[in-house]
């Protein structure tokens, strides 16, 4: 008997140990659940189970790493079309002062030079005006504005060559499209010898047409031309 109630009793206690065996498991399985997003974001505890996550888990990555290529490419690709559009508008400047040398050396006269300078200011680039104006002493040319000693050096600044953006000291040169004047490339001029000191300058309504980081290349070249072109005839 004692022998039978002791097999009895070992029976009891093992079938208690694994019912609670069984609890303790399932109350694991469901904090697991519970804190699923610990346990996949422990790659250390992962290897040592020797788990690994779902493919599944893996795909929902996906759409997070395809937008974000998604948005290099499209990056990538708004810099080419700025480049190219950039490209685009250099090529069409520079075409468009190669003609504008054509007209200037066209001209007949000191007083046909300054009338191109407007057109093609004009008529080429889209912009408001385009003047010649030359120091004292004496008159300028006809067509041309005339300036006092010293005043290049006030528009310009001492000894610059260029100036691009906007320069209240040089809207006088623009008569009475001033007020509507938003920016300004003005290139200083050499003329005759002894030299007689002036200036190109382009007008534009747009505040942005012409900033101080622009290149200044091709506005040079064409003040270069306009200098040598009225040395063909004498100072006035």
């Amino acid at each position: 008997m004692d022998v039978c109630y002791e097999r009895r009793m070992g029976w009891r206690l093992m079938e208690t140990e694994r019912a609670r065996d069984e609890i303790d498991l399932g109350a694991i399985r469901d904090d697991l659940r519970a804190h699923a997003d610990v346990l996949r974001g422990d790659a250390e505890l992962l290897a040592e189970l020797g788990l690994r996550l779902d493919v599944a888990n893996v795909v929902d990555f996906g759409p997070v790493a395809l937008s974000r290529v998604t948005a290099a490419h499209q990056r990538e690709a708004d810099e080419r079309k700025r480049l190219e559009a950039v490209a685009q508008a250099n090529f069409e400047a520079q075409a468009q002062t190669h003609a504008a040398v054509i007209d200037l050396l066209e001209s007949r006269n000191q007083a046909d030079l300054a009338r191109r300078v407007d057109e093609l200011a004009r008529l080429r680039f889209g912009l408001a005006t385009g003047v010649v104006a030359l120091e004292g002493p004496g008159e300028a040319p006809p067509g041309w504005l005339t300036l006092v000693e010293g005043q290049v050096d006030l528009i310009l600044g001492p000894r610059k060559l260029t100036r691009m953006g906007h320069a209240p000291t040089a809207l006088g040169l623009f008569g009475h499209l001033a007020p509507v004047i938003g920016s300004i490339a003005v290139v200083r001029l050499a003329i005759w010898q002894p030299a007689r000191q002036g200036v190109m300058a382009f007008a534009a309504t747009d505040a942005e047409a012409f900033t101080a980081d622009m290149g200044v290349e091709l506005t040079a070249f064409l003040a270069r031309v306009i200098e040598r072109t009225a040395e063909r005839w004498p100072a006035p």
